[in-house]
């Protein structure tokens, strides 16, 4: 099951009405392509199908997503307990230094955040998921084990 904050759901149900907009312009290039005449030489009317098969799958994707996804109510969490949504603070024991990461349904692929985004299918969110402030946990990673202190939750 796939766990998302409400702010990722937004983000999904408004990605979801660009593709549908994009769809429409797609549908009406597709019908201009075809008014041009012979299709088997006409590329402005097999790469207008082609980007409406891909927007097409984006758009099945997306509302299969909003339609599996389990929604992290944040009023009904633990304060002191990781979940998704939650910003952590952890202090890498092995190099001292102090790091936020953020569980997420889904990352966002951005790195001009103040934080690492973690997705509760990682090893890193598996272990974060329902870890408590001061707890030492175990992040399998291809390079070996980490560990890593939470210091803080900031919801």
């Amino acid at each position: 099951m796939d766990f998302i904050t409400a702010d990722e759901k937004a983000a999904l149900i408004e990605k979801l009405s660009e593709l549908r907009v994009v769809d429409k312009q797609l549908i009406q290039r597709i019908a201009d392509a075809r008014a041009l005449g012979d299709l088997r030489e006409n590329a402005e009317y097999h790469a207008s199908r082609e980007d409406k098969a891909m927007n097409d799958a984006k758009i099945k994707e997306i509302e299969n997503r909003i339609a599996t996804a389990q929604v992290a109510d944040s009023s009904a969490m633990p304060t002191d307990m990781v979940f998704v949504g939650a910003t952590v603070r952890l202090r890498d024991e092995d190099r001292g230094d102090d790091d936020l990461y953020r569980l997420v349904g889904q990352a966002t692929g951005r790195f001009d955040l103040d934080y690492v985004e973690v997705t509760t299918t990682s090893p890193m969110g598996s272990a974060l998921m329902k870890a408590r402030i001061g707890e030492l946990i175990r992040v399998d990673l291809p390079r070996g084990e980490k560990r890593f202190t939470i210091l803080e939750i900031i919801l």
